[in-house]
C-alpha cells in the first residue's frame, strides 16, 4: 500500500525490524522446525496452510514419523479433489491432512477420517464441488451415516452433547469452576478440555535443550550417522559424548569403533508371551483411552483402545473373540508402532 491513495493510520514500516527483533527473543528458548522458516514448492499443489503445516509436521515429528510427511503431502492432493475442493483453513485443512495421512498409514481409502467424512457427507455444510461419489459411499458405509443436506447449524442445535447445559453439568461433576473461558474450553475441546482444565494434559512445545548440551556437539568434529525409527540423521558428537540431539530431541547413544549405524529406537517391553493372541498398535500416537479391563470377555471387531494421532481418536479392534489377559499400556502413554497393548 506504500505511496498509494489511503491512510494506513500512521504505520511505520520500520517498526517491523523492530517486532522482528522481539519475536526472535520471545522464541529464543524454542524449537523451531525447519519447515516453518522454509520454501516448498509442494505446498501449493496441497494445497496446505502454512498455519496448518507447522502444527501436522510438529505432530508427525512427536509420533516419530516426520520421514512420512511427503508421502502425506503427495496423498493430499487426491483428497482435496475427491472431497469436493472445500476450504482448506481450519478446520478443513486438518480433515484434509488426516485422510491423507490415512490413506499413507492404512492404504488409500481404507479408513475413513471422522471429520473427513462428515464433510463429504454434508454434515458441516455443502462443499463448492460435488464429493467423489465413490469416497461418499465409503464415508456412509464406515462412520454409519447418512448423506445429508440439512443446514449444519440445524444438525449442531439439534445434538444435545453440544449444548451449554451438557457442558455445565459435566463441569460441575467434575468440580471444575463454571466461568465462560472454561465452558467455551470444555465445549469445544471436549474430553481434552476437561483433563487440560484439570491440569492432566500433555504440553506438546518443544524447548531447545540446555544450550551447553547443544554447544558441545556443535563445536565437534567427529561425525556419525544414526536410525531414528527408520529416519537417519547425520550429527556430530565427540567420541567421548554419549548425547545426541535429533530435531531438538534428545538421545543416549552408544558409540564403538567400526560400526557404521547406531540405532536409536523407543524402548519397548521384551515380549515372553508363549500364547494368546496379541494385539498391538497399527500406528505411533498416545493411548487417548483403554476400553477394556482385564478379565473382560470382548468380540471380534470390538474396539479395545483408542490411539489418539494427528489430531484423530482411532480405535485398534480385536481381532477375535477372546477374554482379556494383559494390559500393557494406560491412557497418556506413548507407544511406537507395532506395540503390544492387549493380550488375549
Amino acid at each position: 500500500m506504500k505511496g498509494k491513495n489511503y491512510d494506513l493510520g500512521g504505520l511505520e514500516l520500520e517498526k517491523i525490524l523492530t517486532y522482528e527483533e522481539v519475536l526472535q527473543d520471545c522464541l529464543k528458548d524454542y524449537f523451531m522446525p525447519p519447515e516453518a522458516i522454509q520454501v516448498s514448492p509442494l505446498i501449493p499443489f496441497s494445497p496446505m496452510p502454512g498455519g496448518a503445516l507447522t502444527a501436522n509436521t510438529q505432530m508427525l515429528r512427536d509420533n516419530n514419523i516426520l520421514h512420512k510427511f511427503p508421502e502425506v503431502i503427495k496423498a493430499m492432493r487426491e483428497v482435496v479433489e475427491k472431497g469436493g475442493y472445500g476450504t482448506s483453513v481450519t478446520p478443513v485443512s486438518q480433515f484434509y491432512f488426516q485422510q491423507a495421512f490415512n490413506n499413507v498409514m492404512f492404504g488409500p481409502w481404507n479408513k475413513i477420517a471422522e471429520g473427513y467424512g462428515k464433510m463429504v457427507l454434508g454434515y458441516f455444510g455443502k462443499t463448492p464441488v460435488a464429493p467423489d461419489a465413490s469416497v461418499v459411499a465409503l464415508s456412509s458405509k464406515q462412520l454409519k451415516l447418512e448423506p445429508t443436506t440439512k443446514n449444519a447449524i440445524d444438525l449442531a442445535d439439534a445434538d444435545e452433547t453440544k449444548s451449554l447445559l451438557h457442558v455445565r453439568k459435566i463441569l460441575e461433576a467434575e468440580k471444575i469452576e463454571i466461568t465462560d473461558e472454561n465452558l467455551f474450553i470444555a465445549a469445544s475441546c471436549k474430553e481434552k478440555g476437561i483433563a487440560f482444565l484439570k491440569g492432566e494434559a500433555k504440553a506438546s512445545v518443544r524447548k531447545i535443550t540446555k544450550t551447553e548440551s547443544i554447544e558441545s556437539i556443535c563445536s565437534t568434529t567427529s561425525d556419525y550417522t544414526v536410525m531414528v525409527n527408520g529416519q537417519k540423521y547425520n550429527v556430530k558428537s565427540s567420541a567421548n559424548d554419549t548425547s545426541l540431539f535429533v530435531n531438538g530431541q534428545q538421545y543416549n547413544i552408544e558409540i564403538s569403533e567400526g560400526c557404521e549405524e547406531t540405532t536409536v529406537t523407543p524402548s519397548i517391553e521384551e515380549e515372553s508371551l508363549s500364547d494368546g493372541c496379541q494385539i498391538k498398535a497399527g500406528l505411533p500416537g498416545v493411548i487417548f483411552k483403554v476400553l477394556v479391563n482385564v478379565g473382560d470377555v470382548v468380540v471380534k471387531g470390538q474396539a479395545v483402545v483408542v490411539i489418539e494421532a494427528m489430531k484423530m481418536e482411532i480405535e485398534i479392534a480385536s481381532p477375535q473373540e477372546g477374554t482379556i489377559s494383559e494390559i500393557r499400556v494406560k491412557q497418556g502413554d506413548t507407544v511406537a508402532n507395532n506395540q503390544l497393548l492387549v493380550v488375549l
